[in-house]
């Protein structure tokens, strides 16, 4: 039995090309901006930043039965990275530290990835909102996609965006992805079944690699 990606069914064994790596580094408004692997030591930094940013995330979060101070406690974090580094060594996704001067500052993730004739993904992101208008999230967004298309093979990656999440398209807008379409109901966020529209890019609508993502960026932040 085979899955569309042309994978025996149970998935990929392994590890992707492309991580374990570092990405970067970008020069944006408040400093030098890096992608890393996460680390042990971004727990409390990321449980801070969370808690302290609930108005703005929640809205957009996966809905859970748990309150927003039991999904960010120390445990939560533990079990969150080692779940990504679990999924990466499958070979399922390729999962970031974003920062900022060396400071952790959000996350940026490629998941959902499928090989043989597939080769996609989709991309997933969050900023602490102390860097929010600076263009962090579009320089890590920019950082993570063109090694998507690189080092780790993809030929397609995806964006999934609630409509009334303004600030989170305009950063695919700005690196030139496009809508494809509305997803009616399809996300279960923050306690109901939410509308979200799709956004994509393939390689061949970025000939040039990250060097013309970086001048997308650019003229974004300068439009």
């Amino acid at each position: 039995m085979f899955d569309p990606a042309g994978f025996p069914a149970g998935g990929l064994s392994g590890q992707h090309p492309g991580w374990p790596t570092q990405l970067g580094p970008l020069d944006t408004r408040v400093g030098r901006v890096d992608a890393r692997p996460l680390r042990r030591s971004d727990g409390d930094i990321w449980q801070e930043s969370r808690l302290a940013d609930e108005p703005m995330i929640a809205p957009w979060d996966a809905s859970s039965d748990l309150t927003w101070a039991q999904r960010h406690t120390r445990g939560m974090w533990r079990s969150h990275r080692a779940l990504l580094r679990v999924g990466a060594r499958r070979g399922e996704v390729v999962p970031f530290a974003i920062t900022v001067n060396g400071e952790f500052a959000g996350q940026v993730t490629l998941g959902g990835i499928q090989r043989g004739a597939l080769r996609s993904g989709w991309v997933g992101y969050w900023v602490a909102s102390q860097w929010h208008g600076n263009g962090v999230a579009t320089a890590a967004v920019a950082l993570i996609v063109a090694h998507g298309f690189g080092p780790v093979g993809l030929h397609r990656i995806e964006a999934t965006i609630a409509p009334e999440n303004i600030a989170s398209r305009a950063v695919v807008a700005h690196l030139g992805f496009r809508q494809e379409g509305h997803l009616i109901r399809y996300l279960d966020i923050n306690g109901a079944w939410r509308d979200h529209l799709l956004f994509a890019m393939t390689t061949e609508e970025l000939p040039g690699g990250l060097s013309e993502l970086l001048e997308r960026w650019r003229a974004g932040r300068h439009g």
